[in-house]
């Protein structure tokens, strides 16, 4: 099997401090639903990987996130693109969980579901935690420029190993070079 792990907001779409928390506020990067497409057309299962704290401080509801998600999967859709299923942290920072990044509980669960091992599947995201989250699991972590991609190449600490791409795109340029 050949499986990607993304994050969400700062890699798939614009990120924002207020949260995303309704369909009208989520809006794609350029280019990353293009480059979902071509995973899923070359044969990735893709799975989203993603803190929610926004539910836990009720920014929003359960109903308002399926409502984010159906969007982007319609708009990935109308690209011949699909994700096969989205991996949710519904906790806040002080909730002592184990799925919030940057632990790897999110990973662990989507290891299990697909019965297979992370080791070495890219995991792509533009904070320190998602980084940490995927290293810690096993996976290649990859850091993208977009989102909080530029401060957390700043504050450096990376795990060891991680690549490096300006954005969602360039990172699936390089991982299907890499596959060929």
């Amino acid at each position: 099997m050949k499986l990607i792990i993304l994050d969400r907001d700062g890699v798939i779409n614009h990120d924002s401090p207020d949260y995303i928390k309704h369909p009208d506020e989520w809006i794609a990067l350029p280019g990353s639903l293009q480059a979902i497409a071509r995973l899923h057309q070359a044969g990735y299962t893709i799975a989203v990987a993603s803190n929610q704290s926004g539910l836990a401080r009720g920014l929003f509801d359960i109903t308002a996130l399926n409502a984010i998600h159906q969007k982007l999967r319609k708009e990935l859709g109308q690209l011949a693109g699909a994700i096969d299923a989205f991996f949710v942290c519904p906790h806040g920072p002080d909730e002592q969980c184990v799925c919030r990044k940057p632990l790897p509980g999110l990973f662990e669960d989507i290891a299990k579901r697909y019965d297979t091992e992370l080791t070495g599947v890219p995991a792509i995201g533009d904070s320190l935690r998602d980084l940490q989250a995927s290293a810690t699991a096993g996976c290649t972590p990859w850091l993208v420029q977009t989102g909080n991609g530029p401060k957390t190449l700043k504050q450096g600490n990376l795990p060891e190993g991680t690549r490096h791409a300006s954005d969602l795109a360039n990172a699936v340029d390089q991982i299907l070079a890499q596959a060929a």
